[in-house]
């Protein structure tokens, strides 16, 4: 999967915030990632980055962010992503071997339009940072879960390994309820914009 087309202007807009300048560096991370062209092997290691980039979101929140709701929201992603990067690593080990199954370069290839469309979507749906550091991190992060979720949603759809599908499934979960806790907060905060 090439996102490297992908435009994310990363020098201006990330010098505004730091949470910015994380997601960035996530995305340059899983841009330069190359794929196996296996769709268990290529998840668990773009999902590996995606998840390190949530749990350097949650340091930054939890160093700079002050209401309380946000940073036990940080504290648990961490904790939860965390445990998901072992869980992940292993997976992706134990994958290095795995038979091709997809084309990566292939855009119309099903597994690469979903997994595109999952990094396409977060960028494209990239909010503008504001001053406050809770805002920021609530806006950045219900942006990053919804790329996860995508990202999971075309595991289930197109992996073959039965961890790793039952690992996607639970993050959905988790991270659509995540999601919802994260839009409420949003909606009754919306004056720290």
């Amino acid at each position: 999967m090439d996102h490297s087309a992908m435009g994310h202007d990363s020098a201006a807009a990330a010098g505004s915030s730091p949470q910015l300048v994380a997601m960035n560096e996530m995305m340059t991370k899983m841009h330069a990632a190359k794929p196996k062209g296996n769709t268990d092997h290529d998840f668990a290691h773009h999902m590996l980055e995606h998840h390190k980039g949530a749990v350097v979101m949650a340091d930054i929140q939890l160093r700079d962010g002050k209401d309380a709701t946000m940073r036990q929201m940080a504290e648990k992603i961490k904790a939860d992503q965390q445990q998901e990067i072992a869980a992940l690593e292993a997976a992706a080990t134990r994958l290095d071997n795995a038979p091709t199954n997809y084309k990566p370069n292939d855009p119309a290839d099903p597994f690469t339009s979903k997994m595109k469309a999952s990094m396409d979507g977060m960028m494209q749906n990239m909010p503008k940072p504001v001053a406050d550091p809770d805002m920021n991190f609530n806006m950045l992060m219900t942006v990053h879960h919804q790329s996860a979720v995508d990202m999971a949603q075309a595991e289930l759809a197109h992996g073959k390994d039965t961890k790793l599908k039952e690992m996607a499934q639970q993050m959905i979960t988790a991270q659509q309820q995540e999601i919802a806790a994260f839009k409420a907060w949003h909606q009754q905060n919306a004056d720290k914009m």
